[in-house]
């Protein structure tokens, strides 16, 4: 379900699947919590190739965003499409985790801005 890309002493940098929904968030969800117990304190997921996202899903992102969080962590979310970027934006869940133009952007993101909840959805683009 979950490719890791890339992954370093703390950081871990992940291919979400095509399809996130309830029969898949609880298996992402735990894949992911298996990479910060083996240390990962930066985890960031590129969306590049998702194309669907329910409600289950957006729950285990907001988990795994508040349980890195508390080990002083952050996740990063890259590459959502137009619409999910839309989506995230009307539910007001860029003000609690950003989404990066690509991988690469969230990995060079300053602390301050992964998952902490400042810092633009994709710099330079308004929604409409």
């Amino acid at each position: 379900m979950l490719t890791v890309r890339m992954q370093g002493e703390n950081t871990t940098v992940a291919q979400l699947p095509e399809e996130i929904d309830y029969d898949t968030a609880a298996l992402v969800g735990a894949q992911c919590e298996d990479l910060i117990r083996q240390g990962c304190a930066t985890l960031v997921l590129d969306a590049s190739r998702l194309v669907y996202l329910d409600s289950s899903g957006v729950s285990m992102l907001i988990a795994l965003s508040r349980i890195l969080d508390d080990r002083d962590g952050s996740l990063r979310l890259a590459a959502f499409n137009a619409h999910y970027r839309h989506v995230w934006r009307l539910l007001g869940l860029d003000t609690l985790l950003p989404v990066y133009p690509t991988a690469d952007a969230a990995l060079k993101a300053p602390a301050a801005q992964a998952g902490g909840g400042v810092g633009p959805l994709v710099p330079g683009h308004r929604m409409g």
